[in-house]
C-alpha cells in the first residue's frame, strides 16, 4: 500500500519552491467507507486521463510515460482506496511524487502547469483548529489527526512501536499488562490491572519504558514537524504513567480518560473536540490580541497594498486570512514588483491566496481564521517583523 505523506509546512515549502515543469496537481473528494468509496478509484482514473491528455498537448508520449507511472500505480492500489479520508491531493513532477489525505472534501481539480497548485493543501494546513490524538493501550497504538469537523486515522509506519512487545522486545521484564473493564461506558470505570507472572513494579517499569518510547517517536515524527496540540486518549492509570515520562511539549494537560479501543472513531472525535474547543477558542482570542497589540505598536497592517509591499520585502511575520473569503484579483510578479490585476478563475486562485503564498515563500506564518474571529474587515491582517 502507498503510504500518504504527512502534510507539513516543510512539504508546502518544497512544493512552492519546486519549478521543474510539468507540475501535476490533482485533487478530488474521497470517501471513508463502502459503498461510497467504490467509485473513488474510477473517478481518480478519469482524472489521470485528463492529466495525460493535458500533457500530450505539450510533450511527446515517450516523455510522459515515466511521469504517469506512479499515478497509475496508485489507481491500482486497492488497499489505499480502502483506507481513504475525505479528500485526496496528488502532486507529481520529475523526481517528486506526493500523496496527501485531507480531512475535508475538495473539488475535483486537475492542473498541469509550471508550478504546483497548493491552495487546498495550504488552507487545510493553516487552519487554526487542527489537533492530533494519540490513542494508546498495551496492545495497540493508534494515531489520529482532526479538526472541528472530523477525525481520521494516520497510518503508522511499519517500524513504529505499536505494542509494548514491539517497543521492548527482549527487554520486556514483566508479563503483558492486561486490562479488564467492568461497568463503565468505554471502559472508563472499574478497571482492574493484572500483571500475570511478574511483580507490579516490573509491570509499571515496562509500562513507563513503553510510553517513553512511544512519546519520543510521536514527538519526532508527528508533533515536532506539525506543531499541533496532542491529546492523549488512554485509561486513567495510563495517563499517570505517560505523563511521568513524556517530554513532548505539545501534549495537552487535559486528555481523554477512556479505553480508546472500546469507542468508535466518531465517538473519539466527539470526545476530542470537547477537550479541544476551549483550547481553540483561547488560541483565537490570543491571536486576535497579538494583532491588535502589534497594530498599536505600529507593526500591524490590514491595508492590502501595504501588506503586499511588506510581504514582497519579507517583513510579514504572521498573516491572518479570513476563512472562505475570496477577492477576485490576483498578484502578478513583474520585474520583482507585485501588482494587483483582474482574476478570471477565482476557484483556482484569489488575491488573498496569492498574498498568503508570497508570505509563505518568504518564511512567514499563515493562519486561516473564521470570519467572526478576524480582527479586521479587509480579509487579511499582518503582523510585521519590522
Amino acid at each position: 500500500m502507498i503510504i500518504p505523506d504527512l502534510l507539513t509546512q516543510r512539504l508546502i515549502h518544497e512544493l512552492l519552491t519546486l519549478k521543474e515543469a510539468p507540475c501535476i496537481s490533482l485533487f478530488m473528494p474521497t470517501h471513508r467507507s463502502r459503498p461510497d468509496n467504490i467509485q473513488d478509484p474510477i473517478r481518480y482514473k478519469n482524472l489521470v486521463k485528463q492529466v495525460k491528455a493535458s500533457l500530450l498537448k505539450k510533450y511527446p508520449a515517450s516523455e510522459i510515460h515515466k511521469l504517469l507511472e506512479p499515478l497509475e500505480a496508485l489507481a491500482a492500489d486497492t488497499e489505499f482506496w480502502n483506507n481513504s479520508s475525505n479528500g485526496l491531493g496528488v502532486l507529481r513532477s520529475t523526481g517528486l511524487f506526493k500523496v496527501v489525505h485531507l480531512q475535508i472534501p475538495v473539488e475535483e481539480l486537475v492542473i498541469v502547469a509550471d508550478s504546483f497548485h497548493t491552495k487546498p493543501l495550504r488552507h487545510f494546513l493553516q487552519s487554526a483548529d487542527r489537533y492530533q490524538v494519540l490513542a494508546i493501550t498495551m496492545d495497540a497504538v493508534r494515531f489520529f489527526e482532526g479538526n472541528r469537523h472530523a477525525l481520521f486515522e494516520v497510518e503508522l509506519s511499519d517500524d513504529f512501536p505499536k505494542t509494548i512487545t514491539d517497543a521492548l522486545g527482549e527487554e520486556l521484564t514483566g508479563k503483558h499488562l492486561t486490562v479488564a473493564s467492568f461497568g463503565g461506558v468505554g471502559g472508563t470505570s472499574g478497571n482492574m490491572h493484572h500483571g500475570h507472572g511478574g511483580k507490579k513494579d516490573q509491570v509499571d517499569d515496562d509500562t513507563k519504558r513503553f510510553f517513553r518510547i512511544v512519546a519520543g517517536a510521536v514527538y519526532d515524527r508527528y508533533s515536532k514537524p506539525s506543531g499541533l496540540p496532542l491529546l492523549l486518549a488512554a485509561l486513567p492509570g495510563h495517563h499517570y504513567h505517560f505523563n511521568m515520562v513524556n517530554k513532548n511539549p505539545f501534549v495537552l494537560p487535559n486528555g481523554i480518560q477512556i479505553n480508546p479501543q472500546s469507542v468508535s472513531i466518531e465517538k473519539l472525535a466527539e470526545l476530542s473536540w470537547e477537550v479541544m474547543q476551549p483550547v481553540y477558542l483561547e488560541k483565537l482570542e490570543t491571536l486576535a490580541g497579538k494583532f491588535n497589540q502589534a497594530k498599536s505598536d505600529g507593526l500591524g497592517c490590514d491595508i492590502i497594498e501595504e501588506v503586499v509591499e511588506a510581504a514582497a520585502a519579507g517583513r510579514v511575520d504572521t498573516l491572518f486570512i479570513e476563512e472562505h473569503r475570496i477577492i477576485a484579483k490576483r498578484l502578478r510578479n513583474t520585474d520583482g514588483t507585485y501588482k494587483v490585476t483582474d482574476l478570471t478563475q477565482p476557484k483556482l486562485d484569489d488575491l488573498l491566496d496569492d498574498i498568503g503564498e508570497l508570505v509563505s515563500k518568504k518564511g512567514g506564518n499563515i493562519i486561516i481564521l473564521p470570519k467572526e474571529i478576524m480582527p479586521v474587515q479587509t480579509g487579511l491582517a499582518a503582523i510585521l517583523r519590522y
